[in-house]
C-alpha cells in the first residue's frame, strides 16, 4: 500500500473514531425501561418507542434509553411500581391497579359510567387534574398518566345478553374498582395482571376478561375467545389508568435543562395524541376478532340500562374508600366527570 492509500485509511480510521468518541462523549445519561407487555404490543411501539426517540433527537443524544419488555429485567408486573420507585428500573408503564390502594385519586377515571369510551378526553382531564392527583405520585416523577378506550367482555365460551346473565361467572379484574364492579354484577372477581389472561382463559381459570380490543392483539386474544361484548353504542364496563414514570432520582440527576427536554415531551405535550393513538388501535383488535371468526355484540340499550344500578353502587364504595383517607372524592368524582364529558363534546364537533 503506497504512502497516499495508507494516509487514506489513517484519515478515515480517525474520522471514524472521532465519530464514535463524540457520541460516546454527548451520551451522558442512559435510562431503562421497563414493562410488562411485549415488543410488539401498542404502549411500546405507539407510546414507549417515540417518546424515547423524540427525546433522545431533542437533547442531542445526550440522553439515551434501553428498553425491556416482557419483565425482562425480572419481577412480575405488580412489582413495577416498586421498581420504579426504588431505583431497579429508571422508567416503567404499568398499571396502577396492580398495586392496589397505592394510587386512590387515581382510581375516579377506572371507575365505571366516569370515562365515556374516548381515551383522549379521559387522557386530558386527567391532566387537567394532575394537580389534585399529586399526592398519588409523590414518589416517583410520573410521565404520563392515560388510559385505553375502554373494558369490553371478552369470553373464552358463551356470553351475556343481559345483568343476569353475570351470576356466577369468573371475570378477570385489572384492579380493585374493576374487582368491585364484578362483585356488583353479581359475579366472582379475579383478579390478574393481563399477561396472565390467555392461560387463565385456556384452562378455564377464568370464564371472561375485562380488557380493551388492543391489547387482544399482542396477546392473542382472538384465538382463544369465541366472543366480546360492549354495552349499547360501544359504552365500555370501565377502563384501566396507566402509569408512565420516572424514578425521583433519575430525574433529578439530570440537569435543568435536560428535566426540561423529558417535560417538554410529557404529560399534557402527549396526552391527546396518545388518547388518540389508543383509540385508533381500538377496531384494529376488534377486526381481529371477527376474522377470527369471533362474535363480537353490544347490548341493547335496555339491558345497558340494568348496569346504572351496580356502576352507581361502585361509584359510592369508592367514594367511601376514599374519603377514608382523606380525599373529597364528591368534588373528584364530580370535577371528572365535567371535565370528560366536556372534552368529549369538544372532540366530537
Amino acid at each position: 500500500m503506497n504512502i497516499l492509500k495508507r494516509l487514506a485509511v489513517w484519515a478515515n480510521a480517525s474520522l471514524a473514531a472521532f465519530a464514535l468518541s463524540t457520541a460516546a462523549d454527548a451520551q451522558e445519561f442512559t435510562f431503562s425501561i421497563h414493562h410488562f407487555l411485549s415488543p410488539q404490543a401498542p404502549a411500546q411501539q405507539m407510546l414507549i418507542e417515540p417518546w424515547a426517540q423524540s427525546i433522545e433527537e431533542a437533547s442531542n443524544g445526550r440522553i439515551a434509553f434501553e428498553i425491556f419488555p416482557a419483565m425482562s429485567l425480572g419481577g412480575s408486573p405488580p412489582e413495577l411500581y416498586s421498581q420504579v420507585r426504588d431505583g431497579v428500573a429508571d422508567i416503567v408503564w404499568t398499571v396502577p391497579g396492580y398495586t392496589p390502594g397505592t394510587f386512590p385519586r387515581t382510581e375516579v377515571f377506572e371507575l365505571p359510567g366516569i370515562h365515556l369510551s374516548d381515551a383522549r378526553a379521559t387522557n386530558l382531564a386527567i391532566q387537567d387534574l394532575m394537580e389534585i392527583l399529586r399526592p398519588d405520585y409523590v414518589d416517583i416523577h410520573p410521565l404520563l398518566v392515560h388510559v385505553h378506550a375502554g373494558n369490553a367482555l371478552h369470553f373464552g365460551d358463551g356470553t351475556v345478553n343481559t345483568l343476569a346473565d353475570f351470576q356466577g361467572l369468573k371475570i378477570r379484574s385489572p384492579s380493585r374498582t374493576g374487582a368491585w364492579m364484578v362483585e356488583e354484577l353479581g359475579a366472582e372477581p379475579v383478579g390478574m395482571p393481563v399477561p396472565a389472561l390467555p392461560q387463565a382463559l385456556s384452562r378455564g381459570t377464568v370464564d371472561a376478561g375485562l380488557v380493551p380490543f388492543e391489547v387482544a392483539i399482542p396477546l392473542g386474544l382472538a384465538d382463544l375467545t369465541s366472543a366480546s361484548v360492549e354495552m349499547a353504542d360501544g359504552a365500555r364496563f370501565g377502563t384501566a389508568t396507566f402509569l408512565f414514570a420516572m424514578n425521583l432520582d433519575a430525574y433529578n440527576s439530570l440537569p435543568e435543562d435536560l428535566q426540561q427536554i423529558i417535560d417538554d415531551h410529557s404529560g399534557a405535550a402527549i396526552a391527546a395524541e396518545m388518547g388518540e393513538a389508543w383509540n385508533n388501535i381500538e377496531p384494529v383488535g376488534i377486526q381481529r376478532a371477527l376474522d377470527a371468526g369471533n362474535e363480537v355484540t353490544q347490548m341493547t340499550p335496555e339491558a345497558t340500562a340494568e348496569f346504572n344500578a351496580p356502576f352507581d353502587a361502585t361509584v359510592q364504595r369508592w367514594v367511601e374508600e376514599a374519603a377514608i383517607v382523606g380525599i373529597d372524592a364528591e368534588a373528584l368524582l364530580g370535577s371528572a366527570r365535567t371535565m370528560i364529558a366536556e372534552y368529549t363534546r369538544q372532540l366530537q364537533q
